[in-house]
């Protein structure tokens, strides 16, 4: 974690060599995340609910989901810069580094610039907590908590499929954004109003659902289930087919010739 730490303060004083640049992006990155926020305020003033979820809720939904890919966005960002570390050579020079390869690529590049959107999020969930109509117990807090964090990892596990599948198209493949990005902007809403094949598929293959979907059921009371609380957890099993992926590609891994 220190070795970590030296890192973020080594990208964080890079990018602030600009320091215009650097604020501009972030408040662009915090503006351009209103758009999708405008949307749901334009449904609420003329819907009451959306598939029995409310204002509040369905803010608390986005806050979360937004607070999630936020992290990932900003700290994983290398493995979405993978495939020009493949085409440049870096990722040769980070072979031969007395460092775990998955730890150098993603501190090879830090989009903290994300802080835009993060800042962005916090807004949103802030004022979801304070109008939703739920009791916040201690179990509710966890499971807040539960899903930020591990709604994080499973973006940063789409990022890492992401670079393991430029092991054998040299390129990044775009259909994956698909995944990353949509599950960002689709995720807005609780995924069942998209239909069961969505959600089946948002559950069992990219389980974006099991920190967004199942868990706001608990939170809102339509639950008690306490399993709800830790599904979650069950989602960060999503990594391990991810890094199987990763493993086998830097196995298979004989440079691009560059």
């Amino acid at each position: 974690m220190k070795l970590y730490g030296k890192f973020l303060l080594m990208h964080l004083k890079c990018q602030m060599q600009d320091k215009g640049s650097f604020f501009l992006s972030a408040l662009g990155q915090f503006l351009v995340s209103f758009t999708t926020l405008a949307g749901i305020l334009f449904l609420f003033a003329r819907f009451q609910q959306v598939e029995g979820f409310t204002q509040s809720e369905v803010l608390l939904c986005y806050g979360i989901v937004l607070l999630a890919f936020s992290m990932a966005e900003c700290f994983g960002a290398g493995f979405y810069a993978f495939p020009r570390m493949l085409g440049d050579g870096r990722f040769d020079r980070i072979l031969v580094q007395p460092r775990h390869e998955v730890f150098l690529v993603i501190t090879a590049e830090m989009n903290l610039a994300s802080v835009g959107r993060l800042a962005q999020a916090g807004i949103v969930f802030g004022y979801a907590v304070g109008t939703a109509e739920i009791y916040w117990g201690i179990d509710k807090i966890l499971t807040v908590c539960l899903m930020v964090i591990c709604g994080s990892l499973i973006f940063v596990g789409i990022y890492l499929l992401c670079a393991a599948c430029s092991f054998f198209t040299t390129e990044g493949l775009e259909f994956i954004n698909i995944f990353l990005y949509g599950g960002r902007d689709f995720g807005r809403y609780p995924f069942s109003v998209y239909g069961k094949k969505v959600l089946f598929f948002l559950t069992f293959m990219i389980p974006l659902a099991l920190f967004q979907y199942y868990p706001l059921l608990y939170l809102c009371g339509r639950t008690n289930c306490p399993v709800f609380m830790y599904l979650p957890c069950a989602g960060l099993l999503f990594l391990a087919p991810c890094y199987a992926l990763w493993r086998y590609g830097v196995r298979r891994y004989h440079g691009t010739g560059s």
